[in-house]
């Protein structure tokens, strides 16, 4: 009790069935096609119908993750660009920072060490300018027990002969 197909399936079958037959036609007609089937290449997997499918089937199979990995490439090379530049510059701000503080501690220890010097320049020249003031050297030749009022008396007496 097999029914019978209605006729319009198979109407429709052969609808595809021509379809199909201009596609492969509009394939085997392009340019490109018809080069490749001439080359060495292209004869041999017209004459090996298996391996030709198999190439096939294995490039279409390929294509996804050879496409994910050169995305992965592609996507790892700008992430390494913008991290090695984003990293380059936070090096750079660091160490401006860095040198800034340096310069700053040191522009103040300048100020501290100029100050000091100055301080003991000040004090050292004062005592110095005490210790061996004109003033006393005139008191200590008047009282005559200094041995360095009585060598400065006699340079004095060479110079005037």
């Amino acid at each position: 009790m097999a029914k019978e197909e209605p006729p319009s399936t198979s109407k429709d079958l052969q609808e595809l069935q021509r379809k199909l037959s201009l596609l492969i036609e509009s394939i085997q007609n392009n340019s490109k096609v018809v080069a490749f089937m001439k080359s060495p290449v292209g004869q041999y997997l017209d004459r090996h119908p298996f391996l030709a499918l198999t190439m096939l089937v294995f490039v279409a199979v390929s294509a996804v993750p050879v496409g994910f990995f050169l995305l992965l490439v592609v996507l790892t090379s700008l992430a390494a660009l913008v991290g090695v530049i984003l990293l380059e510059g936070l090096v750079i701000s660091v160490g401006g920072l860095s040198l800034l503080c340096v310069l700053c501690g040191l522009s103040f220890v300048s100020v501290i060490m100029s100050g000091t010097i100055m301080v003991s320049y000040v004090m050292v020249s004062s005592l110095v300018n005490y210790w061996f003031s004109p003033r006393l050297l005139t008191q200590q030749n008047s009282g005559g027990d200094c041995q360095l009022s009585m060598k400065s008396a006699d340079l004095k007496g060479l110079y005037q002969e």
